[in-house]
This record gives structure tokens, sequence and C-alpha cells, in this order.
């Protein structure tokens, strides 16, 4: 494997791309004919998950979140997370999508001990996004999401860990079950991954090699199956959310390296942010 130890950003730093990229992609806003061009705020997120995908131990970080949404006709920054609208029509949309990874000491993991660090990661690449059914009163839409993402660590000279393709069902409801103004969105789907991200997170390279924690070289493939519910509210000042996600790595190529010490794992976090400023232009928007 090559080595990936550079110099690094500071913790604080990564910590803040981290929920940046993480928190907006579980937000989900009640829709209205116009919306401000951009809105601006801050708050503060819990999230708690496993070191790595597989990993058995868990970690949770208490972090300031950035809420921007920016709503313009290429580059917006909503519930769907921060993309680029190549086209959209009624049906179909291509878009720039981008996701997140948390960083792994080496240190806090006992089966990766004397191994390189994981880094926080962030993913680009673009997604098709097609809509199979929405209700007479436009309130549940069913999506077909097909990213395709290249990822990138996140540190003075970025890495690639190579590429992730995670097709998803995707459900938005609002007022689920009476509850008026909140949003719920339900996300299920496989996972697959090329050779060079799984040698990242699992791969074992000779000189890392003990009794304990034989050679291993990945391969690429299918790498599990995720599900994920989310909740969220748009406030008049703020913004609250919170989410779980559940994770199986059963069947997946690399289930049999000495890094995986776990085949399923629960995910969770919520946030909370305040509204600090919001433009005075109003465009359609439809979220």
């Amino acid at each position: 494997m090559t080595s990936l130890r550079r110099s690094r950003l500071p913790v604080r730093a990564r910590a803040v791309v981290l929920a940046g990229m993480l928190v907006p992609a579980a937000a989900c806003i009640a829709a209205d004919d116009e919306k401000p061009l951009w809105e601006l705020g801050a708050g503060v997120g819990v999230l708690q998950f496993p070191a790595y995908r597989g990993s058995d131990e868990n970690r949770v970080f208490v972090l300031p979140v950035p809420y921007v949404i920016y709503r313009g006709e290429f580059l917006k920054a909503d519930r769907r997370g921060l993309r680029g609208t190549f086209f959209d029509t009624e049906r179909v949309e291509l878009s720039l999508s981008l996701a997140a990874s948390p960083p792994a000491s080496s240190e806090d993991v006992d089966v990766r001990a004397g191994m390189e660090d994981l880094e926080p990661t962030v993913e680009i690449g673009p997604s098709l996004d097609v809509r199979l059914w929405q209700s007479a009163d436009e309130r549940r839409k069913l999506r077909v999401r097909l990213p395709l993402r290249v990822g990138l660590t996140v540190e003075s000279h970025p890495e690639s860990t190579g590429w992730q393709f995670t097709p998803q069902l995707n459900l938005d409801w609002r007022d689920p079950a009476g509850m008026d103004g909140w949003t719920l969105g339900l996300v299920a789907g496989p996972v697959f991954g090329d050779r060079r991200q799984h040698r990242y997170f699992y791969g074992v390279d000779v000189r890392d090699a003990s009794a304990a924690r034989p050679v291993y070289d990945a391969q690429g493939g299918y790498a599990g199956t995720q599900f994920l519910a989310a909740l969220s509210k748009r406030f008049p000042g703020g913004w609250a959310g919170a989410f779980v996600r559940y994770d199986t790595l059963a069947g997946a190529v690399f289930l049999d390296s000495p890094l995986v010490t776990s085949r399923n794992y629960f995910a969770a976090g919520f946030a909370v942010t305040w509204l600090i400023g919001e433009s005075s232009q109003r465009v359609p928007a439809d979220e």
C-alpha cells in the first residue's frame, strides 16, 4: 500500500470540514414556492460513528456546525448536501455530489496499532438522480440515486482513496404521521468500492503484519449495505435534525480482513443550528 502519512491540517480544522460535509446532507427543509438565495447560520452537532466501517470501536464527535444554504442555478447547498447541478428535468437530475468520513487514529484502534492513521476523507463525483414516484400532494417522493465518487484524504497533500459507488432508494416524506413541519428521509442501498478504496481501509502491508494481523490484500467489489433515517424541521430562527444509520457488512469482499472486527453497527447524530442571516433575493425552490 502507498504510504499516506503527510503533514496534516489541524484537528479542529479537519473536524469543521467533517461537520460541514456530514450535517447538511441530513438536513431536510419544508418546501415553499420561493426561498432565500442563501442562508447562513451556525450551531452544534454530536456525531457517533465507528472508527471506520467494520470497526467495533466507536468515536463521538462534538463539533461546530456551519449552516450554509445556497440555491443557485448550478451550485446548490441544501438538504441533499453540496452539489453542482448539470441538468435538472422533471424526473432526472445530474449533479455533482459530496460525502465525507471521519478520521481514525491507529493509537485508539487496537487492531490498527502501529499502522498509519486513517485520515478524514471527502468524496466527490457525479450523481444521477431519477424520480420514480410522488404522491398527488407532493408530500412523498421516491427517488433512485446513483452517486459515483472518488475519495481524497483531508490533509495538506491529499491522496486518492479510490472510488465508491452507492446506489440508493430515497423516500422523502413531509409532515409524516401528522408531524407538521417535519421531514422524514429514508435511504437504503448497497455499497461498492474499488480495490484502492478497500486497501486503504482494510489492507495490511508486509511491514504492518504480525502474528495477530496477517498480510491482507483487499479486493474491489461489494462492500455491504446501508440503511439511514433522518428527521428534521426548519424553525423561524434555525433548524434541528437527527439521523440514525444501520450498516451491515454481510457478504462484503473484505470481510476476512484482520481489520474487520464488526459486521454490523449503528451510527447516529443530531444537530441544532441558528440562522444568522439570509438573502433578500428569493428564488424558486422545490426541496
